[in-house]
C-alpha cells in the first residue's frame, strides 16, 4: 500500500500498485525524494497509470495530480474548486526545479490537495491544450514560457497564469511565491466570485479570439 496523499481523500490504489510492480521489473527509479527506507516512494498518485514519461516523472508527488479529463473538472465542480493547471515537458529544467521546490513540498501539497483540483499535462502529448492556455498566459501576463501555471475555474476557464513560480515569498529574489499565490487566488474564487467569472471571461475572449471557437475536449 502507499501512504495517502497529503490532504487528499483516499483512492483505490489497486491499479496504481500494479503500475508500480511493472515500473520496479522495468527498473524504472522513482523520480522523489519522499521514499521509504527500502528505495519504495512513499506516495503514489493517479499519474502513475499514464502513458507519458513526463507525467510519470510526476507520479510519486504528494499533489493529488490527476490528468487532464472530463474526471477532473467534474470533480472542480462538485467540490466548488478552482482547477491548478501545470504544463511542461521531460527536458525543461525550470519544470523540474518547480517540481522540487513546489510539488515534492508537503506543506504545499497538502494546500493544494485540500483547496484545489491539481491538473498536470505532458505539452508534448497534449499540444492542444498547451497552445490554447498558452495563449491564455501570455494575453494575461505579456510573456510566457514553461513550466505554465495556469488557475482555472471549474468551466476551463484561466482567470490567472503565469510560468515558473519559486516555492515561497522572497526567494530567488520575487516578492510573492507559489504557495501566496495559491491562498490569494483560493480566496478570490471563493469571496470574489464575480470579479473571477469577469477576468476568466476577458480571458476566454481574447483566447477565442486567437484560437477560434474550439477547446480542447
Amino acid at each position: 500500500m502507499t501512504n495517502p496523499l497529503p490532504g487528499a481523500p483516499p483512492f483505490d490504489d489497486t491499479h496504481l500498485l500494479a503500475r508500480l510492480a511493472t515500473s520496479a521489473r522495468a527498473g524504472e527509479p522513482p523520480h522523489t525524494r519522499h521514499l521509504r527506507p527500502d528505495g519504495t516512494p512513499l506516495y503514489t498518485n493517479r499519474l502513475a497509470l499514464e502513458s507519458s514519461p513526463y507525467l510519470r516523472q510526476h507520479a510519486h508527488n504528494p499533489v493529488d495530480w490527476h490528468p487532464w479529463g472530463d474526471e477532473a473538472f467534474t470533480a472542480a465542480k462538485r467540490l466548488e474548486r478552482p482547477v491548478l493547471l501545470s504544463v511542461g515537458y521531460s527536458t525543461c529544467h525550470w519544470c523540474h526545479v518547480m517540481e522540487e521546490e513546489s510539488f515534492e513540498d508537503e506543506e504545499i501539497a497538502r494546500y493544494l490537495n485540500e483547496n484545489y483540483v491539481a491538473i498536470k499535462v505532458d505539452r508534448e502529448e497534449r499540444p492542444d491544450v498547451d497552445s490554447l492556455y498558452m495563449t491564455a498566459v501570455q494575453a494575461m501576463s505579456g510573456s510566457g514560457g514553461w513550466p505554465m501555471t495556469v488557475w482555472l475555474t471549474p468551466e476551463r476557464q484561466p482567470f490567472y497564469g503565469g510560468t515558473y513560480f519559486p516555492a515561497r515569498d522572497g526567494e530567488r529574489g520575487v516578492r510573492t511565491g507559489f504557495l501566496t499565490m495559491l491562498k490569494t487566488l483560493k480566496e478570490a474564487f471563493d469571496r470574489q466570485p464575480l470579479r473571477v467569472a469577469d477576468a476568466a471571461a476577458d480571458v476566454a475572449e481574447r483566447v477565442r479570439q486567437s484560437a477560434g471557437p474550439a477547446g480542447p475536449s
